[in-house]
């Protein structure tokens, strides 16, 4: 059976080996870097099929919705990192450095078909980068995030070519969510609104919300919930204010509201988040 380890946000990663593993159509605020080792999978993202091969790498922004579709005569094998794009660009890439996201934004779900000396470094990191996520202390963090950051520098060198090839979205629809993001992770503290949306990008608000729907899965104000508990997530973590200043910060008008809003995605109040993250990170020291 496979493994899975647990580390707090806002990383996630896992390998597993398993026979019976079955997946729902999903969508998700991270970023997602999946890589295939072996086994009998058609990977679905939205309505393109991929027949994975091992050394297969999947580079996916996490807001199409997709799910593997594995074959249970064969053992399972992959390996998956998730990531906040923003927690990345905000603590992790060095100010000087060129958008190492670049890839996720642009090419939003790709397959790099690695071989050789590629397929092998990469094997390298992700099982070097999961020996440390499994550990649970400051300097395994701190080398985690280090690790990270070299290896998405190695992922944009390998998407060079890929990036050449692409030069639009592949819709007006995918540039339109695109935009509706951004605009949103520019004014997600602020109090949004469609109207506001409809004036900032001169479109309907109607079609902009269908279309948010239809391409990501969710809402724009589910989007909106989910990055502004994750905003919140951070600064619970990485400052000391009050609760209810967080709460502001993030863009709630009521601390009641944003209490009910983070309990509903996390299944703790901020209060047990941050005093839960205190006491995991006095624990391994």
């Amino acid at each position: 059976m496979g493994t899975q380890h647990q580390f707090s946000l806002p990383f996630t990663m896992d390998t597993n080996s398993d026979f019976n593993v079955n997946f729902a159509y999903h969508t998700h605020f991270h970023y997602e870097i999946y890589y295939f080792h072996g086994g009998k999978v058609n990977y679905l993202i939205n309505d393109r099929i991929y027949v994975l091969e091992p050394g297969d790498l999947l580079l996916m922004h996490g807001m199409t919705l997709h799910r593997a579709h594995v074959d249970p005569s064969a053992e399972y094998h992959r390996s998956t990192l998730h990531f906040d794009p923003f927690y990345f660009k905000q603590f992790i890439q060095p100010p000087f450095a060129a958008d190492l996201l670049v890839p996720f934004q642009k090419l939003q779900n790709v397959r790099l078909q690695l071989r050789g000396s590629d397929k092998t470094e990469v094997e390298a990191s992700l099982l070097k980068l999961n020996q440390l996520y499994a550990q649970h202390n400051s300097f395994s963090h701190q080398r985690f995030q280090a690790l990270l950051l070299d290896f998405l520098i190695m992922i944009n060198q390998l998407c060079q070519q890929p990036l050449k090839a692409v030069t639009a979205f592949p819709s007006s629809k995918e540039h339109h969510v695109q935009a509706v993001i951004s605009y949103l992770e520019c004014h997600f503290h602020e109090d949004v609104t469609l109207d506001g949306i409809q004036a900032e990008l001169h479109l309907s608000k109607y079609y902009l919300a269908k279309t948010f729907k239809e391409v990501t899965g969710i809402t724009i104000f589910q989007f909106l919930m989910q990055r502004r508990i994750y905003q919140a997530k951070i600064e619970l973590i990485d400052g000391n204010q009050p609760i209810t200043d967080v709460g502001y910060e993030v863009g709630f008008k009521h601390p009641s509201h944003f209490s009910r809003a983070f309990k509903l995605q996390t299944n703790l109040t901020p209060e047990q988040y941050r005093k839960q993250h205190k006491l995991q990170s006095s624990n391994s020291l």
